[in-house]
């Protein structure tokens, strides 16, 4: 089953048993996948661009959830949270840490990188190699850590 067949039947389930929450991130979640598809002119999207649009949906409501936070409203950010975890079970699992750095160190090792000017070509392999698995922030610390 498609990524965006299993988003409509857990859209339904959602929706009878009543859990609001979930309800409304599925909503914007097939608002955008439908958006997707008429701007692509298409009549279904592969799992690859229903993943890239889900992790659009992550990266926003974390930084919300990040605002929110540093505002001192814990009840928008708790909101935020709940809608975060309801989403990150359509991605795939993130790879540990120590994963993630031998994957660096794998990559740094097959471009010859050596300063900080190579950053970009590192991250562009990683995230590349290990799409939607990489959160990009994590990612580019551990870069920046190893190639400075």
């Amino acid at each position: 089953m498609s990524l965006s067949k299993q988003i409509d039947k857990d859209y339904i389930e959602a929706y009878k048993a009543k859990a609001t929450v979930k309800v409304a991130v599925l909503r914007h979640l097939k608002t955008a996948i439908k958006n997707r598809m008429v701007e692509d002119m298409v009549q279904d999207l592969s799992d690859e661009v229903v993943l890239d649009l889900i992790a659009k949906q992550v990266k926003q409501r974390k930084d919300s959830f990040d605002q929110y936070s540093k505002a001192g409203r814990d009840d928008l950010a708790q909101v935020e949270a709940e809608e975060l975890a309801a989403l990150e079970v359509y991605l795939p699992t993130q790879l540990s840490d120590e994963d993630l750095s031998a994957a660096i160190d794998k990559a740094i090792a097959d471009l010859g990188a050596s300063s900080m000017a190579d950053m970009g070509k590192v991250m562009q392999v990683v995230l590349g190699a290990y799409k939607g698995q990489v959160d990009g922030k994590k990612a580019s610390g551990l870069v920046k850590s190893k190639l400075s």
